[in-house]
């Protein structure tokens, strides 16, 4: 197996100037650095890993901490992190938090100890422990998917080390897909097609997309003439189970929804398996709208209306984002939001039209898709 002296022997230079290419510590004339990777493909030589990261710092490596990866939304958000970040020169270590903010701290902190040069993760409903943890350490840190509130970055949970946060304690970076003008697009669409009692499914209390998707519920009910009805919204807690129940609860109203907006892919999946119990047929007695296009959202009977996340984009955008702010530590904080599109099908209740079967269209929001953040 070649050395790295091997290398300075065939390019003709110290150890130390190979040492300085590979590693990128000190700059290298080009037509040197250029001499030692052509010895470095010629040799087949392999970087130590570890030993680099002694020198540098670096491991090249990033923490995804990511509940539900069983979830093909998350899924594909993954596969966008691992081809970014591969792209990129970096592994990938993951762990799932499973939603629960005690496991999530400790999850994070397990990345931490590997040595991970920065953390990309999707946090639960509270975070106050995770941030806690992120701001003692200054740990470069990506929020993906779901927001956490510009207060909570100065929260550290009662009793932990650290009272309060430092005045120079980080604040963090965040990726999301727009929720709420893209939840208000089906309200909107739905109210067109006549319905005047549409019922939410929510997602789990305290998530950034939950708050969001009942703010657009509200405001395409607002934008429709509706009234905002409290009784038509139950949480699903973003799972299918919780869904299937909540939409046997809405079905046993005095004045039932003539309409549903389910709020995530799992969620869509309970509501479908109440409604063939219930024995409703989707849109003959019940038309529906779901928030998360899936892979077999055309293959139902009939084909679901949906809003489709830039799940894999989201992913890669979150490392490109994390990378930024290993390059240059003392950056403004960012949110970055991305565009959904509308998937227009037939569960709405709208007929099949050969020109607009699965036809999708990006969907304009009012705020800018990349802004500064105080968070």
């Amino acid at each position: 197996m070649a050395t790295m002296a091997d290398v300075a022997r065939s390019a003709g230079v110290s150890v130390a100037t190979v040492s300085h290419v590979l590693n990128g510590t000190r700059p290298v004339l080009p037509h040197t650095r250029q001499a030692v990777l052509d010895a470095v493909d010629t040799l087949g030589y392999t970087p130590n890993t570890l030993a680099r990261s002694l020198v540098t710092s670096r491991t090249r490596s990033i923490g995804l901490a990511v509940s539900a990866l069983s979830n093909p939304y998350f899924t594909e958000i993954l596969q966008g992190v691992e081809a970014a970040a591969l792209d990129a020169g970096y592994s990938l270590l993951i762990a799932d938090p499973h939603d629960d903010p005690g496991h999530e701290r400790k999850v994070v902190q397990l990345l931490h100890e590997r040595r991970v040069d920065g953390m990309i993760v999707a946090p639960s409903a509270d975070p106050r422990r995770l941030v806690g943890y992120l701001r003692r350490h200054a740990v470069p840190t990506v929020f993906l998917d779901r927001l956490i509130e510009a207060r909570m970055t100065d929260d550290v949970p009662p009793g932990a080390a650290g009272a309060a946060a430092s005045p120079g304690a980080p604040r963090f970076d965040q990726v999301c897909a727009e929720s709420a003008a893209p939840t208000a697009l089906l309200v909107t669409h739905l109210a067109g097609r006549g319905h005047r009692r549409i019922g939410l499914i929510a997602g789990l209390p305290g998530l950034s997309t939950t708050g969001e998707r009942i703010t657009g519920y509200r405001e395409g009910l607002a934008a429709a003439g509706l009234e905002y009805d409290t009784g038509l919204v139950v949480s699903g807690n973003s799972e299918s189970e919780g869904a299937e129940q909540a939409t046997a609860a809405l079905l046993d109203l005095p004045d039932p929804p003539t309409a549903l907006v389910t709020a995530n892919n799992a969620m869509t999946i309970g509501a479908l398996r109440a409604l063939r119990r219930l024995g409703r047929s989707v849109p003959d007695d019940i038309a529906l709208c779901c928030f998360d296009d899936f892979a077999w959202a055309d293959l139902f009977s009939p084909r679901l209306t949906a809003i489709a996340q830039p799940s894999r984009e989201l992913g890669a955008q979150a490392v490109r984002v994390l990378l930024d702010r290993l390059a240059e530590p003392d950056r403004p904080a960012r949110t970055v939001r991305l565009p959904c599109a509308f998937v227009h099908r037939t569960s709405c209740g709208c007929p099949e039209e050969p020109d607009r079967a699965g036809a999708a269209g990006v969907i304009a929001s009012s705020t800018l898709s990349e802004k500064g953040t105080t968070s």
